[in-house]
């Protein structure tokens, strides 16, 4: 029986080492590839993509799966959640060929690049073909993949498993009044109160200190970490002891990427949490972005914008940016907290953010339905904007290219950052629960907080659906409840 488990076992770990090969190459190439290696570089992608794909559709790989499955006594919930769960991949990874597999890596590959100088330009019609080609290989992999409602919901599912497009419609759209009330209420409050930040620079070098020092101190490790800058932030995993964490800088407001580093130390924190030992195995994975996302939003908004941590940090602040002394602690946090109608999703406050992914939802589901045509995007951003908003961004760079999701051929993603505000909330509040986290919370001293997420949520890996999982760690599955009690006590 061991024998036949640790060897579909070994084979999940060969997959991870290849998968991690080919994210080493992601990384460079989203900070510090030369323009003009991106072709190769999505021909080396594509050869890794395919190995992996063959290998874990292989027949080898079906072999072992179903031997290890036969002869599981079903005395280890591990071992047991693991051959579930790789099942489950297998079973959708063998219904996409190798070819499609490579077509998907090379389109992907060059459509980040093309974004990047489209968004560079503003011009949307020269990223336009790449996002057709991107969105017909979706609706070629969600037709495989198979769906009961639409097709969007094949592609969810790899993002936020167990979960279905009619059931995060159905909790968007009881969010909706409430989440516009509270943004139309927010940005008329903080309207009148007219925060400012003193004017910078801010210089980057000050900005790294500063941050690094902040991450460090929620728990991020730099022995198995490190933080670089690119235009877009983000966090990936390169290995068991290797996440790498980025953010863009401005010298005008070092809160940018300050908060940049937060959430992505959030989702570090995550991947530092899983069990080493099960590196490459369902149980040493993250479960899904609605949970990872809950990570980051937990860290970023909960922790980062708030009052404590703000009497620890904000003399650590005025020290390594002399321009704060002058500028009370109030005054900075009606700063943190003014809410405003900004185009952009990225710098947008917690008060409004939702808005930006409702949009992007109801856009990405008429484009897989063929209800929206890729040429008539730029258009039906900028009418749904005005609706949600109240304005329409000033050109395509402030409007649909400013996401570089679509690019990585990201269809799906989007929802997952909503469902993770909902999930941060409800856990932040069952956290509290604990005398000593909420303690650890009063006084700015949050390894506490990490422990009992630690426990909560990294440990189980992806052993657990979402909603599973919620519902062990807080009590009850997600509900709107706790994050819009959050939003009305810190915006209204």
């Amino acid at each position: 029986m061991q024998t036949q488990i640790m060897s579909i076992f070994e084979k999940a770990r060969e997959l991870a080492i290849i998968q991690s090969s080919a994210g080493v190459l992601g990384w460079d190439q989203e900070t510090y590839l030369p323009a003009a290696a991106h072709e190769h570089r999505a021909n080396q992608l594509a050869w890794l993509s395919s190995r992996a794909h063959e290998l874990a559709t292989s027949d080898a790989w079906r072999h072992d799966l179903e031997s290890a499955e036969a002869s599981d006594p079903g005395n280890d919930p591990k071992h047991t959640a693991n051959l579930r769960e790789l099942r489950r991949e297998f079973d959708r990874s063998t219904k996409l060929s190798v070819e499609l597999i490579a077509r998907d890596s090379v389109a992907s590959s060059l459509a980040k690049h093309a974004w990047a100088s489209a968004r560079e330009r503003s011009d949307f019609s020269s990223f336009a073909p790449h996002l057709q080609t991107l969105l017909e290989l979706a609706r070629e992999k969600a037709d495989l993949w198979g769906y009961t409602g639409e097709p969007y919901d094949a592609l969810l599912e790899g993002f936020e498993r167990g979960t279905s497009t009619a059931a995060v419609a159905s909790l968007f759209d009881a969010m909706r009044p409430a989440a516009r009330t509270i943004a139309a209420r927010a940005v008329e409050r903080s309207a009148s109160l007219a925060p400012i930040l003193p004017p910078g620079p801010y210089p980057v070098a000050a900005q790294q200190d500063f941050n690094a020092r902040v991450a460090e101190s929620i728990g991020f490790d730099f022995q198995a970490g490190r933080i670089d800058t690119t235009n877009h932030p983000f966090c990936t995993t390169l290995g068991p002891h290797d996440v790498r964490l980025t953010t863009r800088y401005m010298e005008s407001d070092f809160t940018s990427s300050l908060f940049g580093v937060l959430h992505e130390a959030g989702h570090g924190l995550y991947e530092q949490g899983l069990p080493g030992a099960d590196y490459g195995l369902p149980s040493g994975s993250p479960l899904s972005l609605g949970i990872h996302e809950s990570q980051s939003r937990l860290w970023e908004n909960h922790v980062g914008r708030s009052r404590a941590f703000w009497e620890k940090w904000y003399p650590v602040a005025q020290e390594c940016f002399p321009q704060l002394a002058s500028f009370p602690l109030g005054s900075f946090l009606n700063f943190l907290w003014r809410a405003e109608f900004s185009p952009i999703r990225v710098e947008a406050d917690e008060a409004t953010y939702d808005l930006h992914i409702l949009l992007r939802f109801n856009i990405e589901r008429r484009m897989l339905n063929g209800d929206l045509k890729v040429a008539d995007v730029p258009g039906a951003w900028n009418d749904g904007f005005r609706e949600l908003f109240g304005f329409a961004p000033e050109d395509d760079r402030h409007g649909c290219l400013q996401d570089i999701h679509w690019g990585m051929g990201g269809l799906g993603y989007f929802p997952t950052y909503t469902l993770g505000n909902i999930n941060a909330a409800q856990l932040f509040a069952a956290a509290q629960n604990d005398p000593a986290v909420a303690s650890g919370i009063q006084s700015a001293s949050y390894l506490p907080l990490l422990d009992w997420l630690r426990k909560s949520i990294h440990a189980h890996g992806g052993t657990l659906d979402p909603a599973d999982l919620m519902r062990q760690a807080t009590g009850s599955p997600p509900t709107t409840t706790a994050y819009l009690a959050h939003l009305e006590s810190r915006y209204l």
